[in-house]
């Protein structure tokens, strides 16, 4: 066996950044920037009202001051002259600042008799301007890769950039392994169970950045086996749940190295998710999870996140461990990594009870995997613990 990290090294090894594609800016949220961008004007474009009222020379600004209101300026919509002494120009949010002005006066301090305005209010130091430029000048950069929120898609659109060079999306190809699965809405026999691995699989590695297909389920037969990968032809990683341990029927890993799998290692000291294989096919990175559905997910976040990340060109960050105080005692931990069910309350964590692989109604409970290492002796409660947040 091997450790933890280890297995992380081997897998990314077996992967590279993918090619970029040129997608709208509509449809970049959640993408990963592969190229830096540049806004393309300033923003904004000009000194703009920042509030509605009236547009003034700042040195003239004081209790009691009149002014004459010799046009209006809106939003789209500037005015076309130059602000004189004593003149003010009526002006609106956004609207760009008229030549010889300096200066805001919020409506709400001045008292208006026809086309005179007073000041009547206190105005203060603000010059409620926003200057031109003062959110990002032309040529400024967006910086590259990053994965993109909503509010980079905003700041993008805003510096007039219309689409953008983005990270294809890795293809993964789920092969649900097993005589005893039946897919969600079908009718297991007596002796069968449901396929959830590969949906909820499907559901993680989507949310990584990947774009997940579930393949028809593979038989306990070798042919069966052969036929799915065959099917994988494509995908930029293959991913196996269940048969890849050491039984009678568990097939994947000799019909996968009859295909032509080159392997990199197989068995991780680690709970759960001990009988974990990786390995090359072809052009594709192939990974043989374990088939207790605990299990395999908590493979998805500690091995598929990485590659994933890795294939989109995002940096190499490592897991977001973080840290908190134990709610309870904890027993010593074996020879193996433990990644723990866990939740996190109120700023302390607690592991769950029962920590069996196959409940998935635990993991759906869980918000991290408490992680101990290997041999880590008891902890009392209040002790600080490292966790990974899911």
């Amino acid at each position: 066996m091997i450790s933890v990290s280890e297995a992380r090294a081997y897998l990314l090894a077996l992967v590279s950044k993918l090619e970029t594609e040129e997608v709208p800016l509509a449809e970049a949220a959640g993408r990963v920037l592969a190229e830096g961008m540049q806004a393309r004007r300033d923003q904004p474009p000009f000194s703009a009202s920042a509030m509605d009222g009236y547009a003034v020379n700042a040195a003239e600004v004081e209790m009691h001051a009149m002014f004459k209101v010799i046009g209006e300026a809106a939003a789209g919509h500037a005015f076309d002259g130059r602000v004189g002494a004593g003149q003010a120009v009526r002006i609106f949010t956004g609207a760009p600042v008229p030549e010889g002005a300096s200066f805001v006066v919020i409506q709400e301090d001045v008292t208006r008799t026809g086309d005179v305005i007073t000041i009547t209010g206190e105005p203060g130091s603000n010059h409620n301007i926003r200057p031109r430029g003062g959110d990002f000048t032309d040529g400024e950069t967006v910086s590259a890769p990053r994965l993109l929120t909503a509010a980079d898609v905003a700041l993008l659109a805003a510096m007039n950039i219309p689409s953008v060079p983005v990270s294809r999306r890795p293809e993964v190809a789920l092969i649900s392994t097993g005589d005893e699965l039946v897919m969600p809405g079908g009718t297991p026999g007596p002796d069968q169970i449901i396929a959830s691995n590969t949906f909820g699989l499907k559901a993680m590695l989507e949310g990584f950045g990947a774009r997940a297909r579930i393949l028809p389920i593979a038989r306990d037969t070798e042919s069966s086996l052969r036929t799915a990968f065959e099917l994988a032809e494509g995908a930029d990683v293959v991913v196996t749940i269940g048969g890849a341990s050491v039984g009678d029927h568990d097939l994947v890993g000799k019909v996968a190295q009859d295909a032509g799998m080159e392997r990199s290692f197989y068995k991780v000291a680690m709970r759960p998710g001990k009988p974990l294989m990786a390995g090359r096919m072809n052009s594709a990175a192939m990974v043989g999870l374990p088939g207790n559905p605990v299990s395999a997910m908590v493979c998805g976040h500690v091995f598929l996140a990485p590659v994933i990340r890795a294939m989109l060109g995002l940096p190499d960050t490592g897991q977001p461990l973080l840290s908190a105080p134990l709610a309870e005692p904890l027993t010593a931990n074996g020879p193996r990594e433990h990644y723990m069910r866990a939740r996190v309350e109120d700023g302390k964590i607690r592991a769950f009870p029962d920590q069996d692989s196959s409940l998935l109604t635990v993991l759906a409970g869980a918000n991290a995997l408490l992680i101990r290492p290997p041999g880590d002796g008891a902890r009392d409660a209040g002790e600080p613990v490292q966790y990974l947040p899911i």
